[in-house]
């Protein structure tokens, strides 16, 4: 199904033995630097890493603010992962795959390299942002967030100006956080995780 892609996992037992936990936690201190450790992580294909809960696939989570408000957009039918299709997201990434180690440097790491590979190809940004990693996000809830692990970022943009980059990108907008309060019930669930902790979220950018 997804032919020769290698994506970047842990093992759930390294999670565990950490502190694993349901919904979202802001001590990325406590996970980030082991997860991303790489005598910690190692390449699984994808076709065995999403039907296997004994590991969790690494997932950057990239929201992006201007001015109080938050990009929101809906998962079109040719989205990568089907199982989230046409539901509205206010998150944008996707897998670490083998391809970000390649690209990687010394200046880049391979998380980085795939944070930024993930970005690039989903949308046109006009302007400069920052961001920074400021929650992980864990739903054993549902067979996708099983073995999934999202690292969330905060992108602070200093446009608004932004375009998709893929088909599968649709209907961006930029909302407050009572409006996507009033729209949860269609957002998938880490974007409703998200929206649940937004001013959180912002008391932890850096």
């Amino acid at each position: 199904m997804y032919e020769d892609e290698n994506v970047l996992v842990i093992k759930r037992e390294l999670f565990d033995e950490i502190g694993s936990f349901q919904g979202i936690n802001f001590e990325i201190e406590k996970y980030l630097p082991i997860f991303l450790d790489p005598n910690n992580n190692f390449f699984l294909h994808r076709d065995t890493a999403e039907d296997d809960p004994t590991h969790k696939q690494i997932i950057p989570y990239a929201i992006f603010r201007h001015d109080n408000k938050f990009l929101k957009y809906v998962r079109g039918k040719k989205s990568g992962e089907q199982r989230l299709a046409s539901k509205s997201s206010i998150g944008v990434g996707g897998h670490i795959n083998h391809e970000d180690f390649e690209s990687s440097s010394l200046e880049k790491d391979t998380y980085i390299t795939g944070i930024e590979r993930e970005i690039n190809e989903e949308l046109i940004i006009s302007g400069n942002y920052r961001n920074s990693p400021v929650a992980l996000i864990n739903d054993d809830s549902n067979e996708v967030g099983k073995v999934h692990l999202g690292i969330v970022h905060l992108f602070d943009l200093e446009q608004s100006n932004i375009r998709p980059g893929e088909a599968n990108i649709q209907n961006l907008e930029f909302l407050s956080i009572e409006e996507l309060l009033n729209e949860r019930a269609n957002l998938e669930t880490w974007s409703q995780i998200c929206v649940d902790n937004l001013k959180k979220l912002i008391s932890s950018f850096n």
